[in-house]
């Protein structure tokens, strides 16, 4: 979201954005990181396939994420909610 869109939030909407990107963003790192471990363990046993790309393939929307969670941090400290 860009930080226009974060100008135009309420205060309760705003808190609810960061609550909610917070818990996206947390529960697809961790499914990132048990595919990568599941990979690497069936990669011993079985070789490499076209699926073990899939985690490292989705690492930027964690990254996007992290970068929209902190903006929303930053809007929230200038309008002192927290």
């Amino acid at each position: 979201m860009k930080n226009e869109g974060l100008n135009k939030m309420s205060n309760e909407q705003l808190l609810k954005y960061q609550k909610t990107l917070r818990i996206v963003t947390y529960m697809l790192l961790i499914a990132i990181l048990v595919l990568l471990v599941l990979n690497i363990f069936k990669a011993i046993n079985k070789g490499v396939n076209s699926f073990s790309v899939i985690p490292l393939a989705l690492i930027p929307i964690v990254v996007v994420n992290f970068k929209t969670l902190k903006e929303v941090k930053k809007e929230i400290s200038l309008r002192n909610l927290k």
